[in-house]
């Protein structure tokens, strides 16, 4: 079970500050790249936009979606899209998903959270497993969310998991954060919940 570290009230600036000492120390323990991984929808992109203010080698960084809508990536809806758009012109390698890929150990995963428990793309409806066996995986959400009804590429449990340092981003809402401590304690069978109880490493949570 992870250990939960709460910082409420957090801007933009102060999370990307804290991104970027997760990501430069990553950086100086290795003369290679590195690899993250960060959500789409709304809330993350005011903090990447403050992170490509960093001065960090974005070159030696490859940035892979939590997940993405199985549309074009000229569509609105692609988060591929949208992530490039903020961070390739910094440098950064974006990672467009595909079905069956084998993400490498994240440096960095930086997680949203849907107001049903939901991480990345998997729903509750899609019973996530800290033992897939897979890493990227297609899934169909029920109910399709009327924003977004498409299809999904998603990292599993295992995918992110897998990373030096964990991190989630659901500033501004309370009833979030309350369903997210809940999950933290074992209080409900959430697929946030499954990813926090498959971890035994300390977890920060902007809230």
């Amino acid at each position: 079970m992870a250990t939960i570290t709460l910082t409420p009230a957090a801007d933009p600036v102060a999370i990307a500050q804290w991104l970027a000492d997760r990501i430069s120390a990553a950086l100086d323990a290795t003369d290679g790249p590195i690899a993250i991984t960060v959500p789409g929808g709304r809330t993350p992109f005011p903090v990447l936009s403050a992170l490509v203010k960093h001065d960090l080698p974005f070159a030696r960084i490859s940035v892979w979606p939590n997940d993405d809508r199985m549309v074009p990536e000229d569509h609105p809806a692609s988060n591929l899209a949208k992530i490039r758009a903020v961070l390739e012109p910094a440098g950064a390698q974006i990672v467009g998903l595909e079905e069956g890929q084998t993400p490498p150990r994240f440096a960095l995963a930086l997680l949203g959270m849907g107001e049903d428990g939901h991480i990345a793309s998997l729903f509750p409806n899609t019973d996530p497993q800290a033992s897939a066996p897979a890493r990227v995986i297609r899934i169909t959400p029920d109910p399709l969310p009327p924003e977004a009804p498409f299809d999904r590429l998603s990292l599993t449990i295992p995918a992110l998991v897998n990373t030096d340092a964990l991190a989630f981003l659901i500033t501004g809402d309370s009833i979030k954060r309350q369903l997210f401590e809940a999950g933290a304690k074992g209080e409900n069978d959430l697929p946030v919940a499954r990813l926090l109880a498959a971890t035994d490493q300390t977890v920060e949570c902007f809230c």
